[in-house]
């Protein structure tokens, strides 16, 4: 779940191809003087952008590779929004001639990317997930899609989201639901469902995505692949917008299917710019944490939060999942975490939170377009987000400042943990995927629960700004995936990557995907 928001580079020096690209008398490249060795839609973005460095593989074919993948295979995902064919060959093409050329390449150079319908691209077709924007054309891109553009990556089209990322499921009035490739009638999660579907089902390398509530981890596990949202703020805020909407728990990130290529991606994507006064340096070695290992670790382990439900199967895959842990050499020990609140407590927090978010959302679009969410313009709308700004609009200035003082407690439940631990671990979610048809659980367990917030452990994590990832941990009995939430103290980046490593080194999850 999300809201649309309006140091190191991760750039090489130049890399002499093994085999210079050769040019056509026209300039073009030609694919097959580069294209020797094999590639496939599941190999890593770091492989892809290693191999293309080095002269070994084609952009172009790569990017025609992806094209030809989404064409036969998204009909059944629905994870794109807007595919952009034209624009990522000539991309290619410029990428295969600046290999030529020896020109100094970027960390992504030449590998295809997409891009969350509530970023912006210029010039690309740019909805945020609303029939109110079908037809709105981008006049800007997104300054973390733009260091992913300057790190030479390319970008293939947009992928699907529900408006302004509001939920936890993907689906929206414009584009309709995105599938989890695992089974076609289930759902990818929120609110970045439509690029973790892509990567699961290898229609491309990466995507970009951003996390409110969970909107990386969910669909991370509800797609079988990898989300980490690092601590609060250490990818700037869109420009213009550093104290605007879910300003204070909502950040850009990416999905991916390995650890490594988030790492990648977010050694470009991280840093300040000069419109977030918030926005931390840019001092994390991504890509260095991945080989620091787990040993002397010590783990703490509490599947639901001391307060989540969490469904029978869930809670089996994860009790299995965390032996992997020690495994890897990290003690991991049983314990309850008090976060001063009752479950019902909790969910009413975060849903102050969420609904004064959504309030603002629609004050915006009736400042800047003339959009009455609620009103005249309500049927470009589904009813599950009118409600949430309804309630929002409904809380007094008191009611939003009396949850600071929740949100205080929570912030301290967590915080007693890591004066112990190096390192917490909890179930991503509260259920594995659920139908498309369907809003979301109201019951687990034989607890009611809310349909959109009642099942995001996820979401306790945007409200204490700490680093948290969800790793796959494994399959329930009718083979659906389910996420492990590793979550480290603020700041502590380097710990959590380390750990996802070295937890995909013993259990490397690869073979789970239906699309191989």
């Amino acid at each position: 779940m999300d809201l649309e928001v309006g140091g190191n580079t991760g750039v090489t020096g130049p890399v002499a191809p093994e085999t210079a690209p050769e040019l056509s008398d026209a300039g073009t490249p030609v694919p097959s003087a580069v294209a020797d060795e094999r590639f496939d839609p599941f190999t890593s973005a770091a492989a892809l952008a290693e191999r293309i460095r080095a002269g070994r593989v084609s952009p172009v074919e790569v990017v025609e590779l992806f094209l030809d993948r989404i064409e036969a295979r998204d009909g059944g995902l629905n994870a794109f929004v807007t595919v952009i064919p034209e624009r990522a060959r000539a991309a290619a093409i410029e990428a295969e001639r600046a290999v030529a050329r020896g020109d100094e390449l970027g960390a992504l150079h030449g590998v295809p990317f997409g891009v969350k319908d509530v970023d912006s691209v210029t010039g690309v077709r740019f909805t945020s997930g609303s029939a109110a924007f079908d037809g709105r054309i981008a006049k800007g891109t997104s300054h973390a899609v733009q260091r992913l553009l300057d790190a030479g990556a390319i970008v293939i089209g947009t992928t699907n989201t529900p408006e302004y990322g509001y939920m936890g499921k993907t689906d929206s009035l414009v584009a309709g639901p995105t599938s989890t490739p695992f089974n076609l009638d289930l759902n990818s999660g929120g609110s970045s469902g439509g690029s973790a579907a892509a990567v699961a089902d290898g229609l491309i390398p990466f995507g970009t995505g951003s996390d409110g509530a969970g909107s990386i981890r969910i669909p991370a596990s509800f797609t079988g692949t990898y989300g980490f949202n690092p601590s609060f703020r250490r990818i700037a805020r869109p420009e213009g917008t550093p104290f605007e909407g879910g300003s204070t728990f909502t950040q850009q990130g990416v999905q991916t299917r390995t650890v490594e290529d988030t790492a990648l991606a977010l050694s470009v994507m991280a840093g300040p710019t000069a419109t977030d006064p918030h926005c931390l340096p840019n001092d994390v070695d991504y890509l260095g944490a991945l080989e620091k290992g787990v040993e002397g670790l010590k783990v703490a382990y509490c599947p639901d939060l001391g307060v989540y439900p969490v469904d029978r199967q869930v809670r089996e895959v994860i009790d299995e999942a965390v032996e992997t842990i020690s495994e890897a050499g990290a003690t991991v020990e049983v314990i309850d975490v008090d976060l001063g609140l009752e479950y019902e407590e909790l969910i009413e927090s975060l849903r102050i939170m969420w609904t004064t978010a959504y309030a603002e959302v629609a004050g915006n679009l009736m400042a800047d377009y003339g959009i009455d969410v609620v009103g005249a313009d309500r049927e470009l709308f589904p009813d599950e987000l009118i409600g949430l700004v309804e309630y929002g609009r409904s809380l007094s200035a008191m009611d939003v400042a009396m949850n600071n003082r929740q949100r205080t407690r929570i912030h301290r439940g967590i915080q007693a943990v890591f004066e112990e631990y190096d390192l917490l671990v909890t179930s991503t979610l509260s259920v594995p995927p659920f139908p498309n048809d369907e809003l979301g659980p109201t019951e687990i367990e034989g607890v009611e629960t809310d349909p959109i917030l009642g099942w995001l452990i996820t979401a306790v994590f945007n409200m204490t700004g700490n680093p948290a990832a969800s790793v796959p941990a494994g399959l329930t009995d009718e083979g659906l995936p389910v996420g492990m939430q590793l979550v480290g103290p603020r700041l502590a980046d380097e710990t959590v990557l380390a750990a996802s490593a070295a937890y995909e080194t013993v259990n490397p999850w690869y073979a789970d995907y239906p699309g191989l």
